[in-house]
């Protein structure tokens, strides 16, 4: 059974929550501390495998997008005739 993805959005919170930890300490406990570096490593190189993952299913869905669009991928579309392009919105 494969692993599930880890949450990117709960992975930064808890890095938060170890910053602002050690934020609050006036002593830190040697000890407690390096366990909450170790446990902040784990996230950090946790969270950059997830990103590269994501980074390489978006790359994957624009070739397939660029294979369906005859190699114009999603910038080189035009817009359904009646519809607003992009350059004509006044802000």
């Amino acid at each position: 059974m494969a692993d599930k993805p880890i949450n990117l959005k709960e992975s930064l919170k808890k890095l938060n929550t170890i910053v602002e930890w050690f934020e609050a300490q006036e002593e830190i406990d040697v000890e407690a501390g390096l366990e909450k570096v170790k446990e902040g490593a784990t996230l950090v190189k946790s969270c950059k495998a997830r990103l590269s993952e994501i980074e390489n299913e978006f790359q994957q869905i624009q070739k397939d997008v660029e294979k369906t669009t005859g190699g114009k991928g999603i910038k080189g579309s035009k817009p359904p005739e009646g519809e607003i392009k992009p350059e004509e919105i006044p802000f």
